[in-house]
């Protein structure tokens, strides 16, 4: 990965011929700054290496997080590393100065650089100047903009929701000119609470995530690795730990579970949310307080991406027992390794989840019957076939959440920002 604030432009390697290089460049029909907010690096990896085929060149802005080694031999492809190392153990005047260095930089590129279009996947650190003083700049300097609302409030999924909040939302998705949306009931809530119109807003489907190494390590051995033995029926929750995600409810479900069945075994892994340090510590006592030391593999910190596969492949049911939700990129990183769900219905899991193909759903909030659906799993063919079920599984998330499908919207999209037919 580059430390670089900024990255130059790498030239293709040598094993990329030259004329096949400018053919490509010459097919390029339209640029665009995809702008990740120097998060969610597998979404913005997933876009924008799809995107390039479409014939449009991508100018990405993120971090150290977000780079990756495709992005420096992808022929128009250039990235730009303008926030370096997120993860610094430094002081906060040094943290400040670098946010204010990486706003500036910004403010730089989108005056300077050709892009006409402006895609934002996430904002940055200062959520209300972002929504309103950048938008504004941003439409000053006379870019279109296209925004992934990937929450439509997600102050109100956290129960933190204000007035501000509110109006500098309205204000972020009145500036846009396109807003791409995962699901239909995103799009009624931008249109009925924030005014949006109903032009503006495109759903496309939550795409597969092929972010992440897809090794020949088998589910047997990712067991071993992470001291299970094979016959052991492996629960996994997978993901950034908050409130909302409902972890207390699957502890309460996986003890109703333990006990009538030994061999279950439960895996929570991932890296609280700042700001969930008392959730963390309450996932923690009730582990210490109800359950032996073999019964949960606790892993709470931050996952690098060479590890996912393992804890993805140990495991035979991904379990979301979330309180609330629109969409969730966790359930489509399960499909990408052909592994079954259980979830709570909420948000648009009933419209992604077959139950017995893909997985099983179960009522939000009550642990016990979240207890029944990951039992009910268990004695499906489902898992009783999981070796072959896992291909069907990745085959279907393939033909239903492809990048290709996102990238052939996107591009329409962007398209009619600049005011040409589609074809």
């Amino acid at each position: 990965m580059t430390t670089s604030l900024v990255s130059e432009e790498i030239p293709a390697p040598k094993h990329i011929d030259a004329k096949l290089v400018s053919v490509q460049q010459s097919l390029v029909d339209m640029d665009i700054g995809l702008l990740t907010g120097c998060q969610d690096r597998p979404y913005a990896f997933g876009l924008a290496m799809a995107l390039i085929p479409k014939r449009v060149g991508v100018e990405l802005i993120g971090s150290d997080e977000i780079d990756s080694p495709e992005f420096h031999v992808t022929p128009n492809m250039r990235f730009l590393n303008f926030r370096g190392n997120q993860r610094e153990n430094v002081d906060y005047a040094h943290k400040l100065s670098k946010l204010v260095a990486y706003y500036a930089r910004l403010m730089q590129y989108a005056a300077r650089n050709k892009p006409r279009i402006l895609h934002i996947l996430w904002n940055n650190k200062i959520e209300l100047f972002d929504r309103t003083i950048l938008m504004l700049y941003y439409k000053m300097l006379g870019k279109k903009i296209a925004l992934t609302a990937h929450n439509v409030n997600q102050a109100r999924r956290d129960a933190k929701d204000s007035l501000l909040n509110r109006l500098t939302l309205r204000i972020q998705y009145r500036l846009c000119d396109r807003i791409f949306v995962h699901t239909r009931k995103m799009k009624a809530e931008l249109c009925e609470d924030f005014g949006v119109g109903e032009k503006t807003v495109v759903v496309i489907r939550h795409p597969i995530n092929n972010a992440f190494p897809d090794t020949d390590l088998t589910s047997a051995e990712a067991k071993r690795q992470l001291g299970l033995r094979e016959d052991e029926k492996a629960i996994l929750f997978f993901g950034r730990i908050r409130p909302y995600k409902g972890i207390e409810h699957l502890l309460s479900a996986f003890h109703a579970l333990v006990s009538k069945d030994p061999t279950c075994r439960l895996i929570i892994a991932g890296e609280p949310k700042k700001g969930s340090e008392e959730y963390r510590e309450e996932i923690l006592q009730i582990v210490k307080q109800e359950f032996v030391s073999d019964q949960i593999i606790l892993k709470m910190q931050f996952i690098p991406d060479e590890e996912m596969e393992l804890y993805l492949k140990a495991a035979d049911a991904l379990v979301l027992p979330y309180k609330e939700i629109f969409q969730s990129g966790v359930l489509f990183l399960a499909y990408s390794f052909g592994l079954p769900v259980v979830a709570t219905d909420v948000g648009s899991f009933r419209e992604e989840i077959v139950e017995g193909f893909t997985g099983f759903l179960s009522k939000p909030g009550d642990p016990a019957e979240l207890s029944e659906a990951i039992e009910t799993y268990f004695e499906s063919d489902l898992y009783k076939n999981l070796k072959v079920r896992r291909q069907a599984i990745k085959d279907y998330a393939d033909a239903n959440h492809s990048w290709n499908a996102v990238a052939e919207l996107t591009r329409s999209a962007y398209a009619e920002m600049l005011g040409r037919v589609t074809s």
